[in-house]
């Protein structure tokens, strides 16, 4: 009998030491924090706060200065916690990268997640997606903190599932001239709420110049004025994406990629002040200017 309870003794012992180190490994662990980025409410709040202006083709976004901000941002806050990757939640049709989707996808410490644009350009499934992300990482113990940048009512259920799961959630928001652009149910719920100001987006938010092309207001520009213009995005696309991505390219002549067909038409619109929605002879002639300039860099 003596020698069965020194027995279970012992592993009384065992198992308590066991958990000491446990423990200890536990106190020495760093905490973890992440960036949850809802780009939808990024391009627009900051958009108007900075350009005036909620459409994106109307300004210019520096996503790499501002993620790098954004990381600095959490450093200072969470000064004891290590990060564990920036989310980048945006919308694109079928779910295909456009140019700069895949520009910020390829930098360092980024995920980008996509849900879908329908016919009205408005995201469906990002805050499923963020709910997922959420929930999954305070489950799995990957994350002690969540920095969400957003303002939806429908991240509150995302909330609910991180705080149910032990993470702190840390609402970021964005200025706004006059009341504010982030739903109360969302407020009330997280954790602690940030807001960040104009002076913070303003070295990466900056308005469009107007184009070199400028045709008179309302006049349909010529088939050689659009392919001018696309011959000029041709130049642009190449010297940010390399000849490799050229090569890729090339064998699908004449036809482009939905996400790079779309990013045309809209950098093109831009330039032109025209909408050329319904214009397909002139929506060839930008396709042959574009297909033009890079086959004579080949």
């Amino acid at each position: 009998m003596n020698d069965d309870l020194a027995a279970l003794a012992a592993r009384i012992d065992h198992t308590n030491e066991l958990l000491q180190r446990m423990l200890a490994e536990v106190a020495k662990t760093p905490s973890t924090h992440a960036i949850f980025v809802d780009a939808g409410y990024l391009y627009a709040a900051a958009g108007r706060l900075v350009a005036g202006t909620e459409d994106r083709r109307a300004f210019d976004l520096d996503a790499e200065g501002l993620i790098d901000a954004l990381i600095d941002k959490a450093r200072t806050i969470f000064a004891d916690s290590r990060l564990l990757r920036v989310y980048w939640y945006d919308g694109a049709r079928r779910r295909i990268h456009t140019a700069e989707q895949q520009t910020i996808a390829e930098l360092p410490d980024v995920k980008v997640r996509l849900g879908n644009l329908n016919a009205n350009n408005q995201q469906k499934g990002v805050d499923s997606l963020i709910r997922s992300d959420l929930e999954s990482l305070a489950r799995h113990r990957a994350i002690s903190d969540a920095a969400l940048l957003g303002g939806d009512e429908d991240l509150v259920s995302a909330v609910e599932a991180a705080q149910g799961y032990g993470a702190r959630v840390h609402l970021w928001g964005i200025e706004a001239a006059e009341g504010r652009n982030q739903a109360e149910p969302l407020l009330w719920e997280v954790d602690s709420q940030r807001t960040l100001d104009l002076e913070f987006f303003k070295p990466y938010v900056s308005r469009r110049t107007a184009a070199a092309y400028e045709p008179a207001a309302g006049t349909r520009p010529t088939r050689e004025d659009v392919r001018f213009v696309g011959a000029r995005i041709a130049a642009k696309w190449l010297s940010a994406r390399g000849r490799e991505a050229l090569v890729e390219l090339l064998p699908g002549h004449p036809y482009l990629p939905g996400s790079v067909d779309q990013d045309l038409l809209v950098e093109a619109e831009g330039m032109l002040q025209y909408s050329l929605r319904g214009q397909a002879d002139l929506r060839r002639a930008l396709r042959d200017g574009f297909w033009e300039h890079l086959q004579t860099q080949y």
